[in-house]
């Protein structure tokens, strides 16, 4: 696969400018390739090295596998994916309304997948609007829940201070702009308005435990890998303050049973859902060892 390629030269989170080496992983899902991913060594930040441009990145979504864009059941992992998908839906929302201290308003979420968070949202009186690069998912929330999803540009033409609340379910790792859009979600919100960030954590147990074949590392479709400090830190650097974190349970047995998928194990599943209860536990102990986290920010 050909593709453009950038080197980042400085970190987005302490702008640094030396980096170690961290790992070699592969893109098991499309191309099959190696990419390195470095660390910051002043901060911490792990960063895919090189990153696809902008414009050549999208031929690393090109796969019925890829469930955000695709919404596909294929295999045991998606199918419990599909399950767990609907409770999870419902503790976002509460969430939401918890951490917002509104239980109706207007919502934009940031790289809205196939759609079904803000349908779900839109079911329960908020006014929602959404944006997602892939033609294909916008097609299928249009089909699906009838909610006309924005090209993500048109990020940037919305109005200024629009929304209550602003969400992005595992999307922030996949910009490549971070700056750019984070000033966005600071004037696309209103003065009391709260931000979501779900995002994966590189100091989870099961992130440790599966090393290269950790499949929340997802090469080169996630170009950053975060950990608590970094994420707090960055958007302080933006003009926001956090304000809660949230676990997601679930993450750890998703991405445990894809790690497994990844090393070709027998008896995967079940080994899959055994680290993901260990990853689990550990995370009750601390909070910041959870494999995914939901970070609550507002503006300062």
């Amino acid at each position: 696969m050909i593709m453009t390629v950038i080197e980042v030269e400085r970190c987005p989170v302490c702008n640094g400018n030396i980096f170690i080496p961290f790992l070699k992983c592969k893109d098991f899902f499309v191309s099959k390739e190696e990419f390195f991913i470095k660390e910051c060594s002043t901060c911490g930040l792990k960063i895919t090295s090189p990153v696809p441009s902008e414009e050549s990145v999208g031929s690393y979504y090109q796969s019925k596998e890829y469930i955000s864009h695709s919404n596909t059941s294929k295999g045991l992992v998606n199918r419990a994916y599909h399950v767990v998908r609907n409770y999870m839906l419902r503790e976002k929302r509460k969430a939401v309304a918890n951490a917002s201290c509104k239980k109706m308003g207007s919502l934009l979420d940031v790289g809205a997948g196939t759609g079904f968070f803000v349908a779900h949202m839109k079911k329960f009186g908020w006014d929602v609007s959404g944006t997602e690069k892939s033609d294909e998912a916008r097609d299928f929330a249009k089909s699906e829940f009838g909610i006309d999803l924005r090209p993500t540009e048109d990020l940037f033409q919305m109005r200024k201070g629009s929304f209550d609340v602003i969400t992005l379910w595992h999307v922030l790792e996949h910009i490549h702009d971070l700056h750019k859009n984070i000033k966005a979600f600071n004037e696309l919100l209103k003065p009391d308005g709260t931000l979501f960030i779900a995002l994966p954590n590189y100091t989870s147990f099961d992130a440790e435990h599966y090393r290269n074949f950790w499949a929340a590392y997802d090469v080169p479709r996630h170009l950053w890998h975060f950990a608590p400090p970094q994420v707090k830190r960055l958007f302080e650097k933006e003009g926001f303050v956090l304000t809660k974190k949230y676990r997601m349970p679930f993450d750890s047995f998703y991405i445990s049973m894809m790690s497994e998928k990844y090393k070709k194990s027998r008896g995967g599943f079940i080994k899959g859902l055994f680290f993901g209860k260990v990853s689990l536990i550990a995370a009750l102990f601390n909070k910041d060892r959870c494999s995914s986290l939901i970070y609550v920010f507002r503006k300062v």
